[in-house]
């Protein structure tokens, strides 16, 4: 579904982060799946129709304010000496209608957001009357002028019917949610969400909650591959520890692409004797399209299509895996889920802290941007299995390949996470 055979070429070993992210874009299409929700379940989804209006709105002349509709000639001359006095004929509320018309000399008491009854052409406000009982009937004292159409709102002021409200294609947001809803729309057409598969490798990882045994260590890459995708509006539909066993690893992908749009997995892509995935690719007989990235950390990120489906195999030390999941899973996700705001930003700012590291290769660090500045941990803190010193970080400091050590006051380049 999502590959684009005719567009993929040999496999590419050690090349740069721009090819790689090209290679990526270049081999997947955009979702096509479309489905109809509720509109009130539609934040942040991906919208699948242009959407018109089907009406004017608001559908008849409303009145912005409690008060009196009446008709402006009525008031020529009114004064603080000479007010006017106007007979109060019907009381109109929001959701109700006024099936009189305003003649010479009347008023309807009406409040914010009811229909203004034919005949009159302008509303004035509550507290800028005074009412009177007069022969038994009901007049308001006017001391002051109005406009014709003043503290008056126009059918159709907001949106006139036909008229192109939302775009194919636009995230929907709450007042998106707000517009479809006051045009009527109970339901709407949406993209379908990607459907993930991750798993993280390694014989050394126990999940949280069991017991810590000699040789063991908690998996993070599960929780953090999971959460960041669910960040993303994407509930994987498998998410499990598979042992590194090339044949078990094979089938537990090769199940999971009868569901998944595409898979994400950690550790194992290294060249020592337990990265396992040198032998899973061809088990399932899956495309390899590139196999190291000029960059650190994370240089061994592998990128495959297994039946069509996109496979990314990422590095099994925790920073490594957030690091190359932002800089290569995250393009494919924006594209193929038509989300553009998933996009990573770039910005020029300066550092705060000095870097004592000489850079030969492309290097990634976290960082903390804000007002212009960004302040990164020591240096002894930046390791590829390090995630600790990554809590409060937002940003990736790009250091580019043969950088001397970088020093506060220096401008750098990052990308906002």
């Amino acid at each position: 579904m999502w590959l684009r055979e005719g567009r993929v070429n040999m496999e590419q070993i050690g090349i740069e982060l721009e090819q790689a992210v090209e290679i990526i874009l270049n081999s997947v299409d955009e979702m096509k799946r479309t489905q109809l929700v509720l509109t009130k379940e539609a934040n942040g989804r991906i919208l699948a129709e242009d959407i018109y209006a089907p009406f004017d709105n608001p559908p008849f002349h409303r009145s912005p304010l409690d008060g009196f509709a009446l008709r402006s000639e009525d008031l020529t001359g009114a004064s603080k000496t000479a007010p006017k006095s106007i007979q109060v004929i019907d009381t109109v509320y929001a959701g109700g209608y006024c099936n009189k018309t305003v003649k010479q000399g009347e008023a309807v008491r009406i409040m914010t957001g009811a229909p203004i009854p034919d005949g009159a052409d302008c509303v004035i406000r509550l507290e800028d009357i005074e009412e009177v009982l007069s022969d038994e009937k009901t007049c308001i004292l006017v001391d002051k002028e109005l406009k014709h159409n003043e503290n008056f709102c126009f059918k159709g002021e907001d949106v006139k019917k036909g008229t192109l409200l939302l775009q194919k294609g636009v995230k929907l947001t709450y007042i998106e949610q707000g517009i479809l809803s006051s045009l009527g729309f109970d339901q709407i057409k949406v993209y379908d969400k990607l459907r993930a598969a991750v798993f993280a490798t390694g014989d050394e990882l126990v999940p949280p909650g069991t017991e810590l045994t000699p040789g063991k260590i908690y998996d993070s890459n599960l929780l953090m591959i999971y959460a960041r995708l669910c960040e993303f509006g994407i509930t994987p539909i498998i998410a499990k520890h598979v042992s590194d066993d090339p044949v078990k690893v094979a089938e537990a992908i090769k199940m999971s692409c009868k569901n998944a749009d595409f898979v994400v997995t950690t550790g194992g892509v290294s060249v020592g004797d337990k990265d396992i995935f040198h032998e899973v690719l061809p088990i399932l007989r899956a495309k390899r399209l590139f196999w190291k990235v000029n960059l650190k950390p994370g240089t061994p990120a592998m990128f495959a299509i297994y039946e069509g489906k996109p496979m990314f195999h990422l590095s099994g030390n925790p920073f490594a895996a957030a690091t190359t999941f932002e800089l290569l899973v995250r393009p494919y996700i924006a594209k193929a889920g038509m989300d553009e705001s998933l996009y990573t930003k770039r910005k020029k700012v300066i550092l705060e802290d000095d870097f004592i590291k000489i850079s030969k290769g492309r290097r990634f660090i976290r960082g903390k941007a804000e007002d212009g500045k960004v302040s990164v941990p020591p240096a002894a803190k930046h390791s590829s299995g390090m995630l600790a010193s990554m809590a409060g970080c937002n940003c990736l400091i790009d250091i580019p390949a043969g950088s001397d050590e970088l020093h506060k006051g220096d401008e750098v380049e990052i990308l906002l996470l």
